[in-house]
């Protein structure tokens, strides 16, 4: 792979750009010294920095990601921000569940796969991928196994994108101060924290970052008996 170790002049993309960890990816790639990002969402905001591009993207719709693809020519790292959460369970009615898989696994890998000739073309660049901790814990549901199958998607992609250049970085995070999580009443995250952590890591060449300690603790747990991350199961 090619090592990314500054942002200087670096041209971003950044889906679901208008959301709480959204806004700090665009705002601190800039503060890194990126020379232009494309701040994505299905209705974009406006911006009152010239370096930043407002650009329409539908990470559901194929032809929205194409489209978007066809403008942002000159990207070199791709931030896959969007994500959802819709309470949604993978027992019972699957229809919400399948929903939420459009958008938090398939919307990831369309603007993956569409965006990965144009960081080929421009040196290789950069993939980030914001996951969750609930990647490796199941209590999120249909949520946590879309979290889980990009974490997944994401080793492929590592693994085959590496040939061509390309840095995939998973980012993993608990409970942040997001529109997401705005019913949520536990202890939360600072974004400008997780997103400091995701472009250190990047720039620093880490493959993966666990941007808090309960993410630090659960991975550390992955390898014990399952009734450790599950005391429910007795």
């Amino acid at each position: 792979m090619t090592e990314l170790t500054t942002l200087d002049g670096a041209v971003v993309l950044v889906t679901g750009a208008n959301g709480g960890l959204g806004r700090e990816f665009v705002h601190q790639a800039l503060d890194r010294g990126a020379a232009k990002v494309y701040a994505t969402a299905r209705t974009p905001q406006s911006w009152t920095d010239a370096r930043i591009v407002p650009l329409a993207l539908d990470v559901t719709d194929a032809t929205s990601v194409a489209e978007a693809a066809g403008v942002a020519i000159d990207v070199t790292v791709l931030v896959n921000n969007a994500g959802a959460f819709n309470g949604s369970s993978v027992t019972g009615d699957l229809v919400a569940a399948k929903a939420l898989f459009d958008t938090n696994f398939w919307g990831q890998l369309e603007v993956t796969n569409a965006f990965t000739p144009i960081l080929a073309a421009n040196g290789g660049g950069a993939v980030v991928n914001v996951l969750s901790v609930l990647s490796w814990l199941a209590i999120g549901d249909a949520y946590s196994a879309t979290k889980a199958a990009l974490w997944s998607a994401t080793n492929t992609q590592r693994l085959a994108l590496a040939g061509q250049g390309t840095h995939v970085l998973g980012l993993h995070l608990g409970y942040t101060d997001t529109p997401m999580t705005k019913d949520v009443e536990a202890e939360k995250n600072d974004p400008a924290d997780v997103v400091r952590a995701a472009y250190d890591g990047l720039l620093t060449g880490e493959l993966e970052v666990l941007a808090d300690d309960v993410s630090r603790r659960v991975k550390a747990g992955l390898a014990a008996p399952l009734r450790a991350l599950y005391p429910q199961l007795g």
